[in-house]
């Protein structure tokens, strides 16, 4: 499942079929990252959290290389209207994430 989440986000990347919520409006500004950024990554994406069972659509936390900088990404798939949504991104920090940056420390 994890595989075809990825190649659904890639491919509604490719095709231009990709939604910015207000919300990540408001946060890649405070954050200075750039849309660019998220979408010149593509080809490091990595699922690192799958939310079959999230509020409105399935969605998943996707682990990217940017530039020289590590960024989460919150993408919610829609696949009926054949699209992604980015519901928010950030710079993962060490204090809540394991070295890698792919998996969260325990508490």
């Amino acid at each position: 499942m994890e595989n075809d989440a990825l190649t659904f986000i890639k491919s509604c990347i490719k095709e231009g079929k990709v939604f910015w919520t207000y919300h990540v409006h408001m946060r890649l500004q405070g954050r200075y990252i750039a849309r660019e950024q998220i979408l010149a990554a593509m080809d490091t994406f990595e699922i690192i959290e799958d939310y079959p069972n999230d509020k409105y659509l399935p969605s998943c936390l996707v682990w990217a290389k940017a530039s020289n900088d590590i960024i989460h990404i919150h993408v919610a798939l829609d696949r009926e209207g054949a699209n992604v949504r980015i519901i928010t991104a950030y710079r993962p920090t060490s204090d809540k994430w394991a070295a890698d940056f792919k998996r969260r420390r325990k508490k």
